[in-house]
């Protein structure tokens, strides 16, 4: 027996099938059940077990050979029953009977499933029906059904029962909600999924239930109380239903009746379809009601018509005989009436006139008398009633005014007094101007609060690497003290009296020159536009937030946002035009104008828009903490082994590395995968209602960018089609706007984090998922390759993209910025307030070298105002010459920080007092204020009018009392708040002048073609009703830019504070590390003075401290003496160099230069401008010596 078992191996070993099967075959070997016909299996069994005990251990013993032998028969015997089983279940389908089909079916050997006794007539019927397709499919009349198309029939048997029980249970309950009268219930179990009813619409449920009752009614039947209905399926085939059981079978019970007062679905569905379509009707008959009206009116309008025709033909047929003849009748016999009258009259012309004046006295009295006893009785009603109705009045002149395009003089003229600055106005104002320069100062402390804070943590970190001293963290730390931030704050501002701000001439000019370039580059943008693509792409941003912003005062009101808006439209419209070659390029890109727009508002009133629209739904994602939305099968799949194996306590089978196609197979990672997906849509479709839902919480700017960006697009490309263009703008609105805030809360302070705390992977990878399907359905990009598991979310995310279009285009909806600050052309020269930026001496001469040398660049044309302001300053002055010479002396200030205030004037602007003057702005202006004066005090309807008329002396008293008031009022204001000098040369006239004035203004702009007399000068009129407009839209939005602005600066000093916290936090840890580094106070004594150290030159070379000196050869080096004494502070050091005991040189050494030094990589430095040490041994050296361990 042995030696037959070695002999297998050994033909195993060979792979001699021949020589296997005589020995398997031998009866030396003693197997049992060994079978000729399934010799080959043998062999592969037994190879295939060889190879998997592996080297060392692939000898087969006999158990082994009888175990395999015993293995493949069974497995050889199971395929032969499965065959058998296959067979019979064809003959049974031959045979026609579902009895037998079933029994088939039901064999263990066939290994089907689910095989229910009611459902084999459908068993039967369609693997029939399948047998027959199949063999006119093949052309084979004797094709037989395999194991695989049989169980795909049980199971859809099983499925058609199904739907067939849900659809019968859904038809009895309509049919007891029938019965029981309810129409609210019948509604609701007619909208029942398993039913499939069409056009089931809510409002129509009292309709449905008339209807279905009237059916129910005329199908009733007295003696009809069977349970056993019918339901015809859509195949043609019968199922039946028992409604006291609930069960149903496909074959008619026999010997039981069928119900047929029951309504059947066909029936309902009529029913339903007519009452809709009744309902469709009358809801298209109210739609278009007006238009039926409309069409009834010309029906009836035709038929009078033609009636009024056919009268109209007969009179002018017959008729103008009658009436002549009645005509000289009627006259004959009214003239001799008339003639007898008169006779008597003039007989009786005295008492005529005494009766008539009697009757006529008695009439007038009564009829006052009765109308002043009624107001007598009714005055506080009178005075009700005077009041709404001028009142009214009121309201109807002011929307004249607001929405009329030509309101009348007589509107203006009851509103003019609104033009008038009140003392309220100036004070709200100076508070508005405070206010913005506090947080534009807030901001910059701030900025430089957190620049210092960088700073100390990068020397605090070196200071843990290196053993440092603190020295110079603790000097820098001293800025942030309490008691120095009065200081540093006064150290941000120049001194009034010196540098620029001085008094001379020269240094005035400078000033003023310096205002009407900054002036220009605020107001025109295409200069900065321009500068900004001519220089490095890694200094734009750079130059954007310290010059730009500043210039614009961080858009902190309405002027200076209006402004910065429209140097980020035409910076986008010149770089869409000179650098995008197709629109796919803004999104592949990284446009410079995109980028600073994105930066620039998702900061500030950015954030809390963020925090308003994803907030929520943010929070919700990090409280839920048994989400998963993990859609990696691989990554499923381990979690399932490693979960099984937790709750088992035992190894898993399966192996752990497998590929996502593998992972697959397995029905829980599909499960899990399908919960998975469930949750990241549900989850996705929170994000999207909350972006979608809030589009009037994302900034203002951004939307006009991107509707500037949408029509630039547009205009470049008019072959590109919407879907492109939309692309482009869904890329800047979401995935550069909102994605950075999905992906990263924490970063943008969305949510509340506690100090130190961060994101959970699991929460982070969460919020990566749906920013991830969001960014899909903003692109229109669907799932392939890799991702073949998720190309079940491809309808999702066509649907996604297509609501993401919608909320594009509501995001591109935005007025104008002209309408929505309300500024114009006039806005500047009518403003109670100059504009004033702050901003620092570094920036000031930073962006005068800029326009220096790129000025050919921005401005081609010589005759360009810029040149010339650009000549007015001269040449490029440096920084102590514009802060003065007393702080420039200073050297612990960082003099390019220094701030400086700019009142900001237009240097072309052209309004003087001269009567000839002959800009066009001005004149336009200047009448515009004389005409406002004039109107309060004169009557008319007309210019013409009102010029024409000479005042009285009361109209001049109230004239000037007025003017005196304004004079006045100007006279408290301060300088920056005052009116242009323009806009006041006329007021102290009166109102005769006024009046000439006016005239002649009106002449020469009628001459330009700005007004007509041909009109009334009806244009002027519009312009003063505009300004009436603006102005009292602009005290609303000076109210709400004031709260704005104080809890703007609120925040700030929120954030003050804490960075004042953390300086102090700082401090401490400083002062800590400080006394542990210092020396032990028992080996040094309290206020000991610390030892020196005395080295020759010699005695450092040969430490390798020093590396040469130069002019002074080797063999002098003994005769010069270093002593490195420990200064008052640690971390300084005086090194006093002696040649020949004669002291020579001294010099200050700071450890902390040294570790800098370290840090930088210089490894030699000089001493004394001569000595060459060699920086690690020398820090090396001071650490062994003096500092502590």
């Amino acid at each position: 027996m042995l030696s037959a078992v070695v002999l297998i191996n050994r033909a195993l070993e060979a792979r001699d099938a021949s020589g296997f099967w005589s020995s398997l075959v031998n009866p030396a070997t003693g197997l049992a059940e060994v079978e000729g016909e399934n010799a080959q299996r043998y062999f592969d069994a037994l190879l295939k077990l060889r190879q998997e005990r592996g080297m060392g251990e692939d000898f087969l013993s006999w158990n082994d050979l009888q175990a395999t032998v015993s293995q493949v028969n069974a497995q050889t015997q199971e395929e032969t029953d499965r065959v058998l089983a296959v067979s019979l279940i064809n003959e049974a389908l031959d045979k026609g009977s579902p009895e037998k089909t079933l029994s088939a079916l039901l064999l263990p050997a066939a290994g089907l499933d689910d095989v229910s006794l009611p459902v084999a007539p459908r068993y039967h019927l369609l693997l029939v029906a399948a047998k027959r397709q199949k063999a006119q499919v093949t052309g084979d009349p004797g094709a037989v059904l395999w194991l695989e198309e049989i169980r795909q029939g049980v199971v859809r048997a099983n499925q058609d029962t199904n739907t067939a029980q849900r659809m019968a249970l859904g038809v009895a309950a309509i049919n007891q909600a029938i019965k029981e009268g309810k129409a609210a219930q019948t509604e609701r179990v007619l909208r029942n999924p398993a039913v499939a009813l069409r056009g089931v619409v809510p409002d129509c449920a009292n309709g449905y239930q008339r209807a279905l009752e009237s059916a129910m009614a005329k199908k009733q039947r007295p003696a009809d109380t069977a349970f056993w209905v019918q339901h015809d399926m859509k195949d043609g085939t019968a199922y039946y239903f028992h409604l006291q059981t609930f069960q149903g079978i496909w074959e008619q019970p026999p010997g039981c009746p069928l119900n047929t007062s029951h309504l059947t679905r066909e029936e309902i569905q009529s029913a339903v379809t007519k009452v809709t379509a009744a309902y469709d009707r009358q809801q298209l008959w109210k739609a278009n009601v007006g238009f039926v009206i409309q069409l009834q009116a010309r029906l009836r309008g035709f038929l009078v018509r033609q009636k009024f025709a056919e009268h109209s033909h007969f009179l002018r047929t017959w008729l103008p005989a009658v009436i002549k003849i009645q005509a000289h009748w009627r006259g004959y016999r009214q003239r001799k009436i008339y003639l007898e009258w008169l006779q008597y009259f003039k007989a009786n012309l005295d008492a005529i006139i005494k009766i008539q004046a009697w009757a006529r006295m008695w009439a007038a009295r009564r009829q006052y008398l009765r109308r002043l006893h009624y107001f007598q009785k009714n005055v506080n009603s009178i005075v009700k009633i005077q009041a709404f109705f001028r009142a009214r009045k009121a309201q109807d002149d002011y929307r004249i005014l607001v929405h009329a395009p030509h309101p009348p003089l007589s509107v203006v003229r009851r509103f003019a007094h609104l033009l008038n600055q009140s003392q309220q106005d100036f004070l709200a104002e100076a508070e508005l101007l405070k206010l913005q320069e506090e947080v534009v100062r807030k901001i910059r402390s701030n900025q430089q609060l957190e620049q210092d804070l960088n700073i100390m943590d990068i020397k605090i970190g070196l200071l843990v690497k290196n053993r440092i001293t603190l020295q110079e963290v603790v000097s820098h730390c001293k800025k942030l003290t309490k008691r120095n931030k009065e200081q540093l704050s006064d150290m941000m501002v120049l001194d009034k009296q010196k540098g620029l701000k001085s008094l001379s001439k020269e240094k005035r000019q400078k000033l003023e020159a310096y205002q009407h370039l900054f002036y220009l580059l605020q107001t025109q943008p295409i200069y900065l536009a321009k500068l900004i693509f001519q220089m490095p792409q890694n200094k734009t941003t750079k130059f954007m937030e310290a010059v730009i912003f500043s210039l614009y005062n961080y858009a902190s009101s309405r002027r200076e946002a209006y402004l910065l808006l429209q140097l980020f439209k035409t910076a986008l419209q010149e770089e869409i035009k000179s650098k995008v070659e197709q629109p796919q390029d803004v999104v592949t890109g990284n446009p410079t104008v995109v980028r600073l727009v994105v930066r620039f508002y998702r900061n500030g009133r950015g954030q809390s828009a963020l925090q308003e629209i994803l907030g929520k739904v943010i929070q919700d994602v990090l409280e839920d903490k048994v989400l998963s939305v993990h859609t990696d099968p691989v990554h499923l799949y381990k979690n399932w082994i490693n979960q099984t194996e937790a709750q088992t306590g035992q190894r898993s089978h399966l192996p752990y590395d497998v590929t996502p196609e593998q992972a697959l197979s397995h029905p829980e990672v599909q499960r899990r995968l399908d919960i998975a997906l469930r949750n990241l849509l549900a989850m996705t479709d929170k994000f999207l209602l909350a972006i979608t839902s809030s589009v009037d919480q994302i900034p203002y700017g951004m939307r006009y960018v991107a509707k500037v960006l949408k029509a630039t697009l547009a205009e470049k490309f008019p072959d590109a089609t919407d879907s492109e263009v939309y692309k482009v703008v869904g890329n800047l609105l979401y995935y550069r706007f909102l994605n950075p805030a999905v992906v990263a809360p924490d970063a943008f302070d969305i949510v509340a984090m506690a100090a130190g705390g961060a994101l959970a992977a699991p929460q982070r990878h969460a919020l990566g998922a749906v920013a991830q399907l969001l960014q899909h359905a903003a692109a229109g990009k669907a799932f392939s390759g890799q991702s073949q598991h998720l190309r079940v979310l491809n309808d999702y995310l066509e649907e996604t993209h297509l609501k993401f279009r919608k909320f594009i285009h509501r995001a591109c909806q935005v007025p104008e910025p002209e309408e929505r600050f309300a500024v114009d052309e006039y806005s500047d020269m009518v403003a109670v307030a100059k504009p004033m930026v702050y901003i620092t001496v570094g920036e000031l001469v930073n962006t005068h070298r800029l326009l220096l040398e790129h000025q050919d660049c921005i401005a081609p044309d010589h005759q360009d105002p810029l040149h010339e302001l650009l000549e007015d300053l001269g040449e490029l002055p440096t920084i102590p010459d514009l802060i003065g010479e007393s702080i420039a002396a200073d050297g612990h200030t960082d003099l390019s920080k220094l701030e400086v205030s700019l009142t900001l004037t237009n240097k072309f602007e052209g309004l003087e007092a001269d009567a000839d003057d002959s800009n066009t702005r001005s004149l336009l202006l200047s009448t515009k204020q004389l005409l406002a004066d004039i109107i309060q005090f004169h009557p008319g309807d007309t210019l013409k009018e009102i010029l024409s008329l000479s005042a009285s002396r009361e109209q001049e008293a109230a004239h000037k009392q007025l003017m005196s008031r304004r004079q006045a009022c100007t006279a408290q204001t301060p300088e920056p708040l005052r009116r242009h000098r323009s806009l006041t040369a006329h007021s102290l006239l009166p109102l005769a002048e006024k009046q000439r004035r006016v005239l002649r203004n009106l002449r020469r702009l009628e001459a330009l073609g700005l007004v007509s007399a041909r009109n009334g000068y009806q244009g002027l009129v519009d312009e003063l009703a505009k300004d009436i407009r603006n102005q009292h839209r602009h005290r609303h939005r000076r109210k709400a830019e004031l709260v704005k602005l104080q809890a703007t600066l609120q925040g700030l000093s929120t954030k003050t504070t804490f960075y004042e916290e953390q300086g102090d936090y700082y401090s401490q840890y400083i002062r800590a590390c400080l006394d542990h580094l210092a020396p032990d106070s028992k080996s040094s004594g309290k206020g000991k003075k610390q030892p020196s150290l005395h080295y020759t030159a010699a005695q450092l070379l040969e430490k390798g401290v020093l590396v040469e000196i130069e002019d002074l050869p080797a063999s002098h080096f003994r005769n010069v003496i270093f002593d490195i004494t420990p200064g008052d502070e640690a971390g300084k050091f005086e090194v006093n160099a002696k040649f020949l005991g004669v002291d020579m040189e001294r010099f200050q050494l700071h450890y902390q230069d040294l570790l800098q030094l370290q840090y930088e990589g210089v490894a030699v430095m000089k001493l004394f401008n001569k000595a060459k040490v060699n920086v690690n041994l020398l820090i090396f050296l001071l650490n062994k010596k003096f500092l502590r361990k």
